[in-house]
């Protein structure tokens, strides 16, 4: 095993020396226009060289964490190497559960916040009737899915990369890879089924309570009542429009939870790694989140 290694190692490092070295040249050029002076200038090429190295490395480590996922959950159990359920349900509880007061809290407010405004701008031109079908869209193709997301980037994202940040500097992951135990099968694979699961639930959780938040609203300060709030907001509701905020509820877990573990698992430097590697996580996650959901909206827009 290790002489069938070595050579594609070796091959990899020349690959990524060669890249480097490129990627150097094109450096200097840039600099030598900006006449720096020689210490400068190779502390610039440096600089830049080491940074490109590092998001080389760190994309490579984010798509075999990927590849391996995907081993362990499509291809594992059919060669007899089945994952525990009871870690799931632990992590769905830690994930998912405990993320639900803050969840319904944020989308009852946001509900609650769409209704008014619509009603402030919908009422000087008569189309009040129209704010049921605002809030019902809005939150079911847009804001349910983004903002359940935040929420859950900021809460159970950054434990997740913490978690596995602190297992590393304290050599736990090196202990189970002692103890022939694969840290991707035993520590990923639950965290990333349970996001799977309990991302979208939390998404059709929030798109309800915002639409209660909406219903208050309406009842208590419009000229509506419950019969007629539900059945306008139903009315203006397509099959697709709970569809799509589905679909990117799922791709929103798959890009939260990768991003997390791998951010996690590639910590360096003691109790500052840690800390780093979450604030790298939320920032990577968020940002990742909200390119892919315009991504997908432009998708959507134009396949409809």
């Amino acid at each position: 095993m290790r002489r069938s290694s070595q050579p594609a190692g070796r091959g990899f490092e020349l690959r990524s020396a060669r890249t480097a070295s490129i990627w150097a040249i094109v450096f200097l050029l840039q600099a030598a226009k900006s006449s720096l002076s020689n210490a400068e200038l190779l502390a610039f090429v440096s600089a830049r060289t080491l940074a490109f190295c590092a998001l080389n490395l760190q994309v490579r480590n984010y798509l075999q964490l990927n590849v391996s996922l995907l081993y362990w959950i499509l291809v594992a159990p059919f060669t007899g190497q089945f994952f525990k359920i009871a870690p799931i349900f632990r992590q769905m509880v830690f994930i998912g559960v405990r993320a639900a007061p803050m969840v319904a809290l944020t989308a009852f407010s946001v509900g609650v916040t769409l209704a008014m405004q619509a009603a402030h701008s919908l009422e000087s031109l008569g189309a009040e009737m129209y704010i049921p079908d605002l809030v019902m869209i809005t939150l079911l193709r847009e804001m349910g899915p983004v903002l359940i997301a935040v929420i859950v980037i900021g809460r159970s994202g950054s434990a997740v990369a913490a978690e596995l940040g602190t297992m590393k500097v304290s050599e736990e992951i090196e202990a189970l890879e002692v103890m022939a135990i694969n840290p991707i099968q035993f520590l990923v694979v639950p965290r990333f089924l349970s996001m799977m699961v309990m991302l979208p639930a939390l998404t059709i959780f929030g798109n309800y309570i915002g639409i209660l938040g909406g219903w208050a609203v309406c009842v208590s300060a419009l000229d509506f009542n419950t019969a007629g709030y539900v059945l306008r907001a139903l009315e203006s509701a397509e099959t697709w429009d709970l569809y799509s905020g589905m679909i990117k509820s799922v791709v929103f877990a798959w890009i939260i939870i990768t991003i997390a573990c791998n951010a996690g698992l590639s910590v360096e430097g003691g109790a500052e790694g840690v800390g780093q590697a979450t604030t790298t996580a939320v920032v990577q996650a968020l940002l990742a989140m909200l390119v892919m959901n315009a991504v997908l909206t432009g998708i959507f827009f134009f396949a409809a």
